[in-house]
């Protein structure tokens, strides 16, 4: 009998020190920016850790939450941590690869691969008809490993077939626009 008693006891501040069925539903917090979601996490007596910054997204606010763990809607205990998942603010750095004396369109397909944009080719008189003499990024020459943000906006300079004045081409002159 008194076996029985303590183990009623127990069973009941048990219950009531961890506060069995209070729960707090996880909000969404997809797209919010991570000051925000510090507000209303703290508001709710929830916590956060930042786990990760994802490839970055265009679709969502620099800095915003990507994913969470756990889900929204999931019930978890007051001073929980959730884990997020951020967007970074902006693209990752990458290597120009090697353009030159290569035709334009395998240095399209080399620019694609690696998450560059062609903004504009410009014609040169060289024999090279379509093959690629220069790379410009924001009108300045860059060569071949120069880091610069993905989806950036390059310049092609290539070859239009004709026979230059003096001899090849002089990339160091300026170019015509």
């Amino acid at each position: 009998m008194v076996l029985l008693l303590v183990v009623v006891i127990s069973m009941q501040m048990l219950a009531w020190t961890t506060e069995h069925g209070n729960y707090i539903v996880v909000p969404d917090l997809t797209k919010k920016e991570i000051t925000e979601v510090a507000h209303i996490l703290a508001a709710q007596s929830l916590r956060f850790q930042v786990i990760d910054s994802a490839n970055f997204r265009s679709d969502f606010p620099k800095n915003a939450v990507i994913s969470q763990s756990p889900k929204p809607g999931s019930e978890v205990k007051a001073n929980k941590k959730i884990y997020l998942q951020l967007n970074p603010s902006g693209y990752a750095n990458i290597s120009l690869p090697e353009l030159v004396q290569v035709t334009q369109r395998n240095a399209t397909s080399k620019l694609q691969a690696v998450g560059l944009k062609i903004e504009k080719v410009t014609y040169i008189d060289a024999l090279g008809k379509n093959m690629v003499y220069g790379v410009k990024y924001q009108s300045k020459f860059i060569k071949p490993g120069f880091k610069l943000p993905k989806m950036s906006e390059i310049e092609l300079i290539c070859g239009n077939g004709n026979r230059p004045e003096n001899g090849t081409p002089n990339l160091n002159q300026t170019i015509p626009e």
